[in-house]
């Protein structure tokens, strides 16, 4: 089936290639320099995908951020900060005998150029990144976002992959999004945020489902739930991640996990 794609890159780190190899492939590819031509564009929910890759100063924050047009939300910029914002919308992705294999040869050939030409470990090294994932309800999907963002995180120097254990943590939540959240259901979306600096990596994870109340969930470690899968996975965020937030719903989960000195990063 042949996608309707939109590329807005103000820099032409992603732009170029992907036109090529998308047009190749018979899909529609439209290509944008400039974040304010985006928000001139009409009827943009005819795009199934929409990917951003956009430098961010001081004062155009709120040029940016709107989710309706699929522009990644940035947060309070200080002076002389630079931040890098990518996003990956499928949030219009036209889901009619919904083909997962399709949209996750879409994702990954995105992020497979993504890590090779733009992604430098001497390009990433003084940068703060702000990273969203708008993707349908699949576990594929989760496994190339949960691979990309860890690479990420190492890269900045956040974790030693080594000694962490941030993927069962982002294993976790995004299995619980999709299978909890969601229930599976391609027609709902997972939303994926991450923002990551040297200092820490804040990660938010959002479905569509009904929530529920993390209080309500069995203690794992009382011993009449031993053989109980239930909430292990929920412990397993407390215990790895150094903060964890539920909001009210319970269908948001934002989890933070620091730098820390014994786990310095060397690559």
């Amino acid at each position: 089936m042949q996608r309707r794609i939109l590329i807005i890159d103000d820099h032409d780190d992603l732009a170029s290639s992907l036109d090529e190899v998308f047009t190749h492939t018979g899909h529609e590819v439209r290509v944008l320099e400039r974040r304010v031509d985006a928000l001139a564009i009409e009827h943009l929910e005819d795009f199934d995908l929409v990917i951003t890759d956009l430098d961010v100063h001081p004062g155009t924050a709120a040029t940016i951020k709107g989710d309706a047009i699929c522009l990644p939300d940035i947060p309070a910029i200080e002076a002389g900060e630079h931040v890098k914002a990518f996003k990956l919308c499928a949030a219009n992705y036209r889901r009619e005998e919904f083909d997962e294999e399709e949209l996750k040869n879409l994702v990954a050939t995105i992020l497979d150029y993504k890590i090779k030409f733009v992604d430098t470990q001497a390009a990433v090294a003084e940068l703060h990144e702000n990273i969203e994932f708008e993707l349908p309800s699949a576990i594929s999907l989760m496994h190339m976002v949960l691979e990309y963002l860890l690479k990420r995180v190492e890269k900045l120097g956040v974790i030693n992959p080594e000694q962490s254990n941030l993927f069962v943590a982002l294993d976790e939540a995004f299995v619980n999004a999709v299978k909890h959240g969601n229930k599976f259901d391609a027609q709902k979306l997972v939303r994926i945020t991450a923002e990551i600096s040297k200092v820490e990596a804040k990660f938010t994870i959002e479905d569509e489902g009904e929530g529920f109340d993390v209080k309500n969930i069995p203690d794992p470690l009382d011993p009449e739930n031993l053989f109980k899968t239930s909430g292990r996975g929920v412990l397993f965020i407390y215990n790895i991640m150094d903060e964890v937030q539920y909001n009210d719903r319970g269908n948001r989960l934002t989890m933070v996990k620091k730098a820390h000195p014994d786990e310095e990063h060397t690559a």
